[in-house]
């Protein structure tokens, strides 16, 4: 059996890349996999979240246990299968390979491929030019307070709306009240 993952970014609209796995291969064998198809090094700490279908996280696969006190059940790469977390196609993952800035490709099982077999992952599209791998800390906060002041602006928009109040639409409140 194979699994086909689908990888896109935030960062990068034309980027995309198509990954092919056997299930049975550790968190870590993706990982390594997706970090060779952008060519980023594999020095740095990463993480995959499983994902429900709003992307909202779920489980966390991380590359090592850092003492963490949650309540949750722990996976390290080395040790998880992927077939383990992931059984449907659809599900969604983020990973997480700037744990500095949370900076993350979104993944989703796109295909499986029953009755095939493959000795090692592969990269089997690669459309597009990754986002750099690091980011100057200062340039990716300004960046990031951009668009916090951007969603802030079209918010208010949302909320507000853009014309005058007019007092005379919304009237006293008190019209349509009986009082007896």
């Amino acid at each position: 059996m194979i699994y086909r993952f689908k990888i896109v970014s935030e960062e990068t609209d034309k980027f995309r890349r198509e990954i092919e796995i056997d299930p049975e291969e550790s968190f870590m064998a993706l990982r390594n996999a997706i970090l060779d198809s952008v060519g980023y090094t594999k020095d740095e700490i990463s993480t995959f979240f499983i994902c429900d279908d709003d992307w909202k996280r779920q489980d966390e696969v991380a590359i090592e246990d850092f003492g963490s006190s949650s309540d949750q059940d722990l996976w390290l790469m080395d040790d998880t299968r992927i077939s383990e977390l992931i059984e449907e196609e659809g599900q969604k993952i983020e990973f997480v390979f700037d744990g500095l800035t949370e900076r993350s490709f979104f993944m989703e099982l796109k295909e499986i491929l029953t009755g095939k077999k493959l000795t090692s992952p592969i990269c089997t599209l690669k459309e597009g030019k990754a986002p750099a791998q690091h980011v100057d800390i200062e340039q990716f906060e300004k960046s990031i307070e951009t668009k916090a002041a951007e969603i802030s602006r079209d918010l208010d928009m949302d909320f507000y709306g853009d014309s005058e109040f007019n007092e005379e639409e919304i009237g006293d409140g008190f019209d349509d009240l009986n009082f007896q």
